[in-house]
């Protein structure tokens, strides 16, 4: 597996929430020639692999395919695009980028429009935009040209971000949050038939649907596979920037990330602790960090009578914006921990991380 080209493809593709199609495919292709492939009602894609112990844990190694983006509002009568946020946004990021409108008749490629400053009053320049008075320019004259592209309210509209790699084991791309996690579950599938073999369980490797508006296709997943554990992988953020917290642990070159604690769930102690054991024994750099957010395990861990859970991820910068930006070497560790948690988990620590007596 060439592990840019893969990246390319992820991170180019299309896939806002609700409209993760394009990813799914890709998904699918990456997870066939090793898993059985199926998918939930609500789009997930996961694939099973069975391990050397039939009556293994259900390990569930989840990343979401959806990118934040947006959903055409209305069309004005001059032919501009109206929009809502799909996913969270902070407007100032959106001014003068180039997006792409996906209708009926094709893909169209537009601008989000930015006042010059030589139009503004004073006061406006002190204020960030207001979302609802953006708009697209997608290059039509009027309501006639905009009848040419034949946008209408619900066609779903994504950042337009080409995979670079920069200096120094940086890559830059859109859409890391979450093509990141579905590229190191790919990878995983890839080693099915090499060093992941003889894993000891019922692995379901899977991409879920819209975690950016709730968390909603990893319910579904949860629902249907019922899983004995479940590891979600996601990106974390990075304070190694100017105006980030000196302080913190978490930046480039700092590992993969194990979260303590997010806005939807305190992880299972017994589990993270594993983890970390793993991480230290296999010489993997990792640190331990927590986010203001949450992550797919937030609607895993309380299914059914609860699910032991927790979420990994990698230090990534400027992510909810056209470009964002990871360091390889963080990936690579993360990637190492995953599989060595799949190898070293088993019906015996399972028991003893549920035990609660």
């Amino acid at each position: 597996m060439n592990r840019h080209a893969m990246f390319k493809d992820l991170t180019e593709g299309f896939g806002p929430s609700g409209y993760e199609d394009d990813i799914r495919k890709l998904m699918i292709g990456y997870l066939k020639p090793n898993t059985e492939v199926s998918t939930d009602k609500l789009g997930s894609v996961v694939g099973y692999h069975q391990g050397s112990n039939p009556e293994g844990p259900k390990v569930l190694i989840t990343g979401h395919m959806d990118e934040v983006g947006f959903m055409v509002k209305q069309v004005t009568k001059q032919g501009y695009i109206k929009f809502l946020p799909v996913g969270g946004w902070w407007p100032q990021v959106l001014l003068s980028q180039r997006v792409k409108v996906r209708t009926r008749k094709g893909d169209f490629e537009g601008i989000i429009g930015s006042k010059p400053p030589h139009m503004m009053k004073e006061e406006e320049r002190k204020k960030p935009p207001e979302m609802d008075k953006l708009f697209i320019d997608v290059g039509v004259a009027g309501e006639k040209g905009a009848k040419n592209i034949d946008a209408r309210p619900g066609d779903p509209i994504v950042p337009i971000g080409d995979f670079r790699s920069l200096e120094n084991g940086v890559l830059a791309a859109k859409a890391w949050d979450n093509r990141i996690g579905c590229a190191i579950v790919a990878e995983v599938a890839a080693d099915l038939k090499k060093g992941l073999a003889d894993h000891p369980n019922r692995l379901y490797l899977a991409a879920s649907v819209q975690e950016e508006v709730g968390l909603r296709g990893a319910k579904t997943l949860a629902g249907l596979i019922q899983p004995d554990i479940a590891i979600a992988l996601d990106v974390s953020l990075a304070h190694d920037t100017p105006g980030g917290d000196a302080d913190a642990v978490e930046k480039f070159g700092s590992g993969a990330a194990i979260l303590v604690s997010d806005s939807t769930m305190i992880p299972n102690i017994k589990l993270r602790d594993f983890v970390i054991d793993v991480a230290e024994a296999e010489k993997i750099s990792y640190h331990l960090t927590s986010l203001r957010g949450g992550y797919d395990t937030g609607a895993i861990h309380t299914t059914n009578a609860g699910v032991p859970s927790l979420a990994l991820g990698l230090p990534s910068r400027y992510i909810h914006s056209h470009v964002s930006a990871i360091y390889e070497d963080d990936y690579v560790a993360l990637l190492k921990l995953v599989k060595a948690v799949v190898k070293r988990m088993d019906a015996a620590k399972l028991a003893e991380i549920t035990d609660f007596s």
